[in-house]
């Protein structure tokens, strides 16, 4: 029988966090409130990557559903 292999990367919570720009504790936050996914493996969060950019690209849709949110230009009137 041949040998599956499993291409999963899978992410500690450190490099979730300098992955997406914010702070350890952020993370811990959006576990807490089951808004990231995330799984435990002896007693530590673990992230698989391929998770990561499906919840990326469901908050980009979700902000785009909402309207954008940047800054108006200045303009001389």
């Amino acid at each position: 029988m041949p040998e599956r292999t499993v291409d999963i990367e899978i992410l500690t919570l450190p490099q979730v966090a300098s992955f997406l720009k914010v702070t350890e504790r952020t993370i811990y936050r959006l576990v807490a409130a089951r808004k990231i996914p995330a799984f435990k493996v002896g007693g530590t969060w673990r992230f698989s990557a391929s998770d990561i950019q499906k919840w990326i690209a469901q908050q980009s849709a979700a902000t785009d559903e909402r309207g954008s949110t940047t800054p108006k230009e200045d303009t001389d009137e």
